[in-house]
This record gives structure tokens, C-alpha cells and sequence, in this order.
């Protein structure tokens, strides 16, 4: 179909196009729109994306769940109170009361500043006077494995309509979801086996994390095997077998959480000038993708993260309304895995540092070194990584119980590019779980 509206097509007017409403998109539109302008929001599935529906909040009463423990059923419930049983209603309602217009359907740009829509009554063509905000998000990403195709394998889509913890599941893939759920289901009483084709869980994370949080699942009953390639999968109609080459594993049901692809391969970046086949979309400080255009959340390529998105929604918005803002900048982007205990990260681990050229001094010190680790009788450790050379901070890991607020210190510290000396000046509260920053600190020999 070309660029030209066809005589049935209906045209219309706004000022702004969203095309794709997660987290940023659903942010962007609500903003623009409270500022006056004409905003039409474009979505062929849930209103407001992966995070509320498929992924922060559900999988995250679910290990709230299992952590009090508590029996599947219960934490069903409230997921489906949470998610209003998978209707967007509590996302739509707010948008429309500020003036969005939210429009159903398949959207695709269709040159600079349009989006046409494949709706039911036919096709709309929307035209953005000042441009469009892409934030199509990312889909489950399942791998070729010979016979996985066509089975009732979960993804994160499935796994939280569940009602009834499994006796057996076989987890496939130990990155932030697979690790979650892996404990979760294992403290409901399901029998998890948790496979990764890497030479370790968490490769993204600093080795140590990955350590700690190994050790701990397998303290907790969960199989962990690394370096598992699949041959194949079989279902038989009452469960799974996965071949692999140092064992069969057998399960009732099977978790693919192997990463996520991106929703681009449909969405006409080829009318912009853009790459249809790239799989993120490349974007300035101001998030500019091309002419008339902007592009926020995981399709960038810089975070997967609801918070990556609502940041990029927020630069965007400012350069949209021609507003005084700060560029993006992605130095100190942190991110949480909310296994117990909790891995959390920002910036660079010791190896990108490496990788980057930078002189790097690293410090870490035992959770239970510190008063409040060993009351609590926890288990993980800080790790920082700095520049010998100006004894700033360009990285950081914390694998603690309620890891992800302890990195509130080390992200501003990555993030204002502060050197270790003037963190090391400082006062750190007694006993506290985040005073061990200052042993990790002091490791740095800085």
C-alpha cells in the first residue's frame, strides 16, 4: 500500500500521533494532551503495555506471594484484581478524561508525521502536525528449538493466569523473569528446574550477583543447570521432555522466558527512512528517530525498563512542546531483578568497563559484614566499579534483601559521576543495610 490515502479512507488531524501505548507512550499522551494539544494514542492490544498486564505488577505479587507464603490461588486473586482481569478500562478511562483520543487497531507510519490505522470500519489515516511518538514495546521471544513450536509452552503471558502452582516446571532461560519466577514457583511448592545455555544465570549482571543468587535458588530446592542446550522439546499431552545433552528434563509445564523481541517488523519504519528490519531504533538526546518522529522505551535499545520508558516519554514530551529539558543520557541507567534477594545494578559492570577502556578499581564487600546483614542473618554482596584514574563511579552492583532501594545511593552516585573519595566523606546510617556501600567503598583502595 503506498503513501497515498485511498478514496475510502478516512483522514484525520492532531497534533500528535502515539503510536503504541506502554509505559512512555501512555505517559507521553496524558502529558501532551494536559498541555493543550490534540493527541490521538494508537493501540491494537492493552492500553498501558507489558508493565501492568504481563510484567512488573503481576510478577511481582506473585513473589510477593510466595515470599509471605502464601498459596497460589490468593496471589491469583489479586492479580486479577490488579489487572481488572486483563481490561485497560483503568488505563483508557484517565486518558480520555484528559482529552486523548484512543483509537483500536493496527497502526503503521505511513510517512513523516502519519499513521495509518487498520481499524474496524476500514482504514484512518491520522496526520500529526507536529510528528509521532513510536512505542510499540517488545513481545516474548521464543527460540527455534526443534518442537517447542505448537506445544502449551507459558511465556510471561501466560504463567500469571495461573491458578494452581504446578507439581513440575521447567524454566527456559535464567535472566531477570526466569530467575524470578524459577524462586517464586519453588517457594508455592512447584518441583523448577531452571536451564540456561550460558555459562551462568544473570549474564548481564557482575558474576558475583550471579553466584549468590545461584547459590541461594539451589539452598531453596531449585535445580540450576548452565551451559543446557535443548535439542528438542516433546509434549506428550500430559507433559514436557526437554532433550538436552546431559539429561532429559521433565516437567508439567514449561516457562520460555528467553528475552524479548521488539514490535518493528510491522510498523512501516521503511516510510521514514528507517531500517524495517533493525531491531531497535536508534534515537538522539532529545529522542528523535527521523523526521517529525520520536521513539521512547524498549525499541530504543537502551533498557527494557518501565522506568527507561516513562524517562524517554518525559524527554520527548519537552522537546515536543519546545520545552527547556535535560538531554537523555544513559550513563547510569539502573535495573532490578527482584529475586530474594534482590540483584540490582547501574551502569557499567567490571567487565563493560573493561571493554570500554576504563582503568577500573573495583571494591566489594559481604551483605552480612555489615551489623544489619548479619542480624538479619542475609546474604549478598556490593561491588563497585570505578575509574583509577579520577576515582569516579561508573558502576555498581547490590545483590541484598531490598537490593533495589540500597542502589538508590549508587545510582546518583553513577549518575552525578561522583568520585569515591567524596562518597567515602560521607555519613552512612547504623545499622543499615546500604552502610556496607561504605566497606565496598573503602575496598577501592581510592
Amino acid at each position: 500500500m503506498g503513501s497515498e490515502d485511498r478514496a475510502e479512507d478516512r483522514a484525520e488531524e492532531v497534533d500528535v500521533v502515539v503510536l503504541g501505548v506502554g509505559s512512555g507512550g501512555e505517559y507521553a499522551a496524558r502529558r501532551l494532551a494536559r498541555a493543550g494539544l490534540q493527541v490521538a494514542a494508537v493501540e491494537e492490544r492493552l492500553v498501558g503495555g507489558e508493565c501492568p498486564f504481563w510484567g512488573c505488577t503481576p510478577s511481582k505479587l506473585l513473589i510477593h506471594a510466595a515470599r509471605e507464603g502464601r498459596a497460589l490461588p490468593a496471589a491469583a486473586a489479586r492479580i486479577r484484581e490488579a489487572t481488572h482481569d486483563w481490561h485497560d478500562d483503568g488505563h483508557v478511562g484517565p486518558m480520555e478524561d484528559e482529552g486523548v483520543r484512543v483509537v483500536r487497531g493496527h497502526g503503521r507510519l505511513d510517512g513523516p508525521g502519519r499513521v495509518r490505522v487498520s481499524t474496524e470500519g476500514g482504514d484512518l489515516v491520522l496526520t500529526g502536525r507536529r510528528g509521532v511518538v513510536l512505542n510499540t514495546g517488545t513481545a516474548p521471544a521464543v527460540p527455534p528449538v526443534p518442537g517447542l513450536d505448537g506445544t502449551p509452552y507459558w511465556t510471561n503471558r501466560e504463567v500469571f493466569e495461573v491458578e494452581e502452582a504446578p507439581a513440575s516446571l521447567a524454566v527456559l532461560g535464567a535472566g531477570n523473569i526466569g530467575c524470578e519466577l524459577a524462586q517464586a514457583f519453588a517457594r508455592l511448592g512447584t518441583r523448577v528446574t531452571l536451564l540456561e545455555s550460558a555459562e551462568r544465570i544473570l549474564v548481564p549482571e557482575e558474576p558475583e550477583a550471579a553466584e549468590v543468587v545461584t547459590r541461594v535458588l539451589r539452598e531453596e530446592g531449585v535445580e540450576v543447570r548452565t551451559r543446557a542446550e535443548i535439542a528438542r522439546v516433546e509434549h506428550d499431552g500430559s507433559g514436557f521432555t526437554l532433550v538436552t545433552g546431559t539429561g532429559d528434563v521433565r516437567a508439567d509445564h514449561l516457562l520460555v522466558a528467553t528475552g524479548r523481541r521488539p514490535h518493528l517488523a510491522d510498523v512501516g519504519l521503511e516510510t521514514v527512512g528507517l531500517d524495517p528490519d533493525s531491531d531497535t531504533v536508534a534515537v538522539d538526546e532529545h529522542c528523535r528517530a527521523a523526521e517529525r518522529l520520536w521513539a521512547v522505551g524498549d525499541i530504543t535499545g537502551h533498557g527494557a525498563y518501565t522506568h527507561m520508558s516513562l524517562y524517554q516519554g518525559r524527554v520527548a514530551v519537552h522537546d515536543i512542546l519546545e520545552q527547556d529539558g535535560p538531554p537523555a543520557t544513559y550513563h547510569a541507567v539502573s535495573r532490578v531483578t527482584f529475586t530474594d534477594p534482590e540483584v540490582a545494578g547501574v551502569g557499567l559492570t567490571e567487565a563493560q568497563a573493561r571493554e570500554q577502556g576504563v582503568a577500573v578499581v573495583t571494591g566489594t564487600a559481604d551483605i552480612d559484614s555489615s551489623p544489619r546483614g548479619w542480624i538479619d542473618e542475609a546474604t549478598g554482596v556490593v561491588k563497585v566499579v570505578a575509574d583509577a584514574g579520577s576515582g569516579v563511579v561508573v558502576g555498581a552492583s547490590v545483590v541484598a534483601p531490598y537490593g533495589g532501594e540500597v542502589l538508590g545511593l549508587l545510582s546518583t552516585a553513577v549518575h552525578a559521576r561522583l568520585p569515591v573519595p567524596t562518597l567515602r566523606g560521607m555519613h552512612f546510617a547504623y545499622p543499615t543495610f546500604h552502610r556496607v556501600v561504605e566497606r565496598a567503598l573503602r575496598d577501592t583502595g581510592l
